[in-house]
């Protein structure tokens, strides 16, 4: 570990702005268990990536999100800007936010203060990330890494309306609320999909996640296999069910069955391309950046992170 010092970026707009309102009582018992740390708060989209960033330059060895996916994918990003300045960055945990799906994947407590327990132990493991190179919103060519689940079809055009809504109602409301209505207003897809350099396959779906970690939008288990140390993606393709058949099956996305389905086909890679003559939206981690076309990479072992798993 290059230092000790702790760097907490603390999203206040996270949960709805939850986050802000919890910050003073997250501090005090931060202060209790952590010892000294300095703390700096987001003021906007993309900023969480520039604070990371800043904060290796100027030394600090953790890391600490505080928020949702959306704020720790943009600290990952930051991170791994400078990799190669500070390979031995460690990065921390504290949950609280619309989606906090990679923490089930990673055993980090969704509790606030078992969570700042995890971090006080300072257990750590090396995780495997995703990178994604991409068209944006306005067709220009992109990347991003992520830690936990893209997907496309379906989940782009729920994390659309998302984050377009208010999130009051927690992570689990505001994510089957959205799906629910993107069922009625979506349309399949045709999408043209190779992996590790395979034959290309044409498939007609609802929705294709490209997994690191196993669960997505607010608890979805759409990946009940996938591993975060492996060094391989879950590639998990939701096929041609009718509309009816979505809904009857729609408990098997939460409860971790979703591959017992005839119409659910699984692959695992380290390297996928996917292409659509559609407008397709991507979903990474919780967030809509851009759409197909894409072609995404594993990178193994890229990120330290604080956990609470059992050596």
């Amino acid at each position: 570990m290059a230092s000790s010092e702790i760097m907490m970026i603390v999203n206040p707009n996270a949960g709805n702005g939850s986050t802000g309102s919890k910050w003073p009582w997250v501090k005090e018992i931060a202060k209790s268990r952590l010892g000294s740390f300095r703390y700096v708060m987001t003021e906007g989209p993309g900023h969480a990536e520039r604070l990371a960033e800043h904060a290796v330059k100027k030394g600090a060895g953790i890391i600490v999100c505080v928020g949702g996916d959306g704020t720790l994918n943009e600290i990952i990003n930051g991170l791994m800007a400078v990799y190669r300045q500070a390979p031995n960055v460690v990065l921390g945990v504290i949950p609280d936010g619309t989606g906090c799906d990679f923490v089930r994947t990673v055993s980090i407590p969704r509790n606030i203060e078992k969570a700042i327990d995890v971090v006080s132990r300072r257990r750590t493991k090396a995780v495997d990330i995703g990178r994604i190179f991409f068209k944006d919103n306005r067709g220009r060519d992109c990347f991003r890494y992520f830690h936990n689940i893209t997907s496309f079809g379906l989940g782009g055009e729920v994390d659309e309306r998302v984050n377009r809504t208010t999130k009051a109602f927690g992570p689990f409301l505001s994510f089957i609320w959205a799906t629910l209505i993107s069922i009625f207003l979506y349309g399949k897809k045709k999408v043209r999909l190779t992996i590790d350099g395979e034959t290309e396959k044409i498939f007609s779906i609802w929705n294709v996640a490209v997994a690191n970690g196993q669960y997505h939008g607010g608890g979805m288990r759409v990946a009940p296999d996938a591993s975060v140390e492996d060094g391989l993606f879950d590639i998990t393709v939701i096929g041609d069910f009718s509309r009816p058949e979505v809904f009857y099956n729609l408990p098997k996305l939460y409860n971790g069955k979703i591959n017992t389905l005839k119409k659910v086909v699984s692959f695992t890679g380290k390297h996928v391309t996917a292409v659509s003559d559609q407008r397709v939206l991507l979903d990474v981690d919780g967030e809509q950046p851009g759409m197909l076309p894409a072609v995404l990479d594993v990178i193994p072992g890229a990120l330290t992170v604080i956990s609470d798993f059992q050596p």
